[in-house]
């Protein structure tokens, strides 16, 4: 009977009610493990002799970069648009470049010009330098966050224990005597 509901639907153009059971399942998202793979793949793709020098050394790059990233995307957020751009380039944006290039014949790929005066070849170059660019930025990105934390805990532990604070003195040991134990915290001196 639900033939009947569908053709009900599709005369009238309502859509029929989903039935509950029927609900839409999303792949999940890529793991640190998939994304690598998925560099491997294109590192082989581009592997043979007969992809241009230029364009090994410009996938290595995005590659490394990608790879350096991939242990830190933690640190973006999983909904972070800089994430997603480092799952994209590994899984799509990458193997897409390099396969649509791979498909054509090479003479015909590294001498026919196809937009604008420049041949598939350079097109593909264009595309590799513009990923290479942005997963930098990403990794800049995420350094720089680890960078900021890093400098804001160096001025707390200033703060705490420089010269200036009432943190206490942290005791390093006299090292022309060969006391080079670090001694106990002791509480700053009372003054006049």
């Amino acid at each position: 009977m639900a033939w009947l509901g569908d053709l009900i639907a599709k005369v009238t153009g309502r859509e029929r009610a989903a039935d509950p059971g029927e609900r839409l399942v999303l792949p999940p998202p890529p793991t640190s493990a998939d994304l690598l793979a998925s560099l491997d793949r294109v590192e082989a793709m581009v592997a043979d002799a007969a992809v241009p020098a230029p364009v090994r050394s410009r996938v290595s790059r995005v590659s490394r970069t990608v790879r350096d990233t991939i242990p830190r995307l933690d640190r973006l957020g999983s909904g972070s648009p800089q994430a997603y751009s480092v799952m994209a380039t590994a899984t799509d944006y990458l193997p897409e470049a390099i396969g649509g290039y791979l498909r054509l014949p090479r003479d015909w790929a590294n001498s026919r010009p196809v937009d604008g005066g420049r041949t598939s070849l350079m097109v593909l170059i264009d595309q590799l330098d513009l990923l290479a660019r942005t997963m930098d930025q990403v990794l800049d990105a995420v350094n720089r966050s680890d960078a900021a934390a890093l400098v804001a805990h160096g001025r707390f532990l200033a703060e705490k224990f420089g010269t200036g604070s009432t943190g206490g003195i942290l005791n390093a040991g006299d090292l022309s005597t060969g006391n080079h134990g670090v001694g106990r915290l002791a509480p700053p001196e009372a003054g006049p």
